[in-house]
Order: structure tokens, then sequence, then C-alpha cells
């Protein structure tokens, strides 16, 4: 008798990480996002939540399925030590994309897996982006193509604002919203097949 695989929870609600998944061949067998706060703690620096965030999400799915592997992510974008919000508003977007235009800044990927023997793994992913400096013509633009809605730091690097961008040092799936590559290092490091 065949072994049968393990199942694999994605506790996450972006679409974009399923997409992600599925582009190496990974489809989970669910997705469950954890409802929690995501706002950082006092003094916390903006990598240190990504990871928490990600640990967070994993435990609280875990502690509902067992004998699976859980996966969750937290994407954070931090110019410096300030951590620019998930924009749901124009003026959040409109903020993000005056703070970025002509500089550098960070995307943080925190990434969690849980195995279902309960052994929890996980890891930071750092990717530098530099941004042009942005007209008003531009961030006006990008402001109404909506691409920005709920999108951290206000764009999504896989649209329009893929052109606002001079320089990427890092996994670029981790700026879309999972580094595949690290991903793909932790399920096979882990049993996951």
């Amino acid at each position: 008798m065949k072994n049968k695989s393990p199942q694999l929870i994605l506790a996450s609600a972006s679409p974009r990480r399923s997409a992600l998944l599925e582009t190496i061949g990974i489809t989970p067998s669910s997705i469950q996002p954890a409802d929690l706060n995501e706002e950082a703690l006092k003094g916390e620096l903006p990598p240190q939540t990504a990871l928490r965030l990600s640990q967070e999400k994993a435990k609280a799915i875990a502690a509902k399925n067992k004998d699976v592997f859980v996966l969750a992510a937290d994407t954070l974008v931090a110019c410096g030590r300030r951590e620019l919000p998930k924009a749901e508003t124009e003026d959040q977007a409109r903020f993000c994309l005056e703070l970025l235009s002509g500089r550098r800044h960070c995307v943080y990927g925190g990434i969690t897996l849980v195995t279902p023997e309960g052994k929890m793994v996980s890891r930071l992913v750092t990717t530098r982006v530099q941004f042009k400096k942005l007209s008003k013509t531009e961030i006006e633009e990008y402001i109404q193509s909506k691409e920005w809605d709920g999108k951290a730091g206000g764009y999504g690097i896989q649209g329009l604002a893929s052109a606002y961008v001079k320089n990427i040092n890092g996994s670029y799936t981790n700026i879309v919203g999972l580094s595949l590559y690290d991903t793909l290092n932790m399920l096979k490091g882990n049993g996951f097949h």
C-alpha cells in the first residue's frame, strides 16, 4: 500500500501566496487564514514583526489541525525602521508611494512551517528594492489603477509598479508574497514531498 502523502494547509488569506505555490506544483489541501491582530508590538522592528506573525499564524492553524503540514507567511514593507501599512485607502497608497519614491526599501517575508510531528521551522527573507523617483502623475495613475488595494507598502510588483523598480537585491517572489526558493527548501528539508 502506498503511503498517503501528508496534507499541506496554507494559513493565509492571500490569493497571491496560493498562486505562487501552484507555479511550483504545490496545491494546498486547504486554505485556512489565521485571524490575528497584525500590529507590531511596542519596540518591535519590522523584520521581527514579519517573523513573529508568520509563527503566530502557523501556531493558530496547527493547533486546530493535527498530523498535517501548516505553512504560514507574513510580508511587510519597511522604509528604514518605519513599517508601511497594507494600503486600504487611496491616501494610504499615496503616502506609501511618496515615501518609496526615489528610495530603497526592504520587503521582509516571515515564513513558518509546522510539520505533522509539531516541529516548527521559521525563516526570515529580506529583499531590498529601489524605486525610481516617481512623478505626481505616475503616483496618481497608479492610485487610479487600484492595484495597491490590500498590498503591503501600497504596491504590487507583479503589475504596473514593476516599471518603477530600478533594482532588486534578493528574492522577487518574496516581494509578491512568498519566497518560493526558501519555502520549497523548508518543505523538502522537513519531509514534504
